[in-house]
């Protein structure tokens, strides 16, 4: 499934960077997760990095309106590879 970052972020800059799909943008108040870009690392790591570098817990979450499997998001990554 998709990540998706919460109220809790505090804008610190850490994740955007770290995100391979460039999936992470500063939204209104915080940064944001696009769900479409968003493959939790699949194809590149064994966890996503905007979690292991948020300095908040529980800032970065599972969104529970896009829940995907670990195979439905190695196939975004490789659509998300060719484009």
């Amino acid at each position: 499934m998709a990540l998706k970052i919460t109220s809790k972020c505090i804008n610190c800059d850490m994740c955007e960077p770290e995100c391979p799909n460039e999936a992470i943008s500063m939204g209104f108040d915080t940064y944001e997760i696009d769900p479409n870009k968003c493959t939790e690392c699949v194809g590149y790591y064994d966890h996503s990095t905007c979690q292991r570098v948020c300095p908040i817990q529980n800032a970065i979450i599972a969104d529970p309106e896009h829940i995907e499997t670990k195979e439905e998001l190695l196939v975004k990554f490789e659509g998300l590879k060719s484009s």
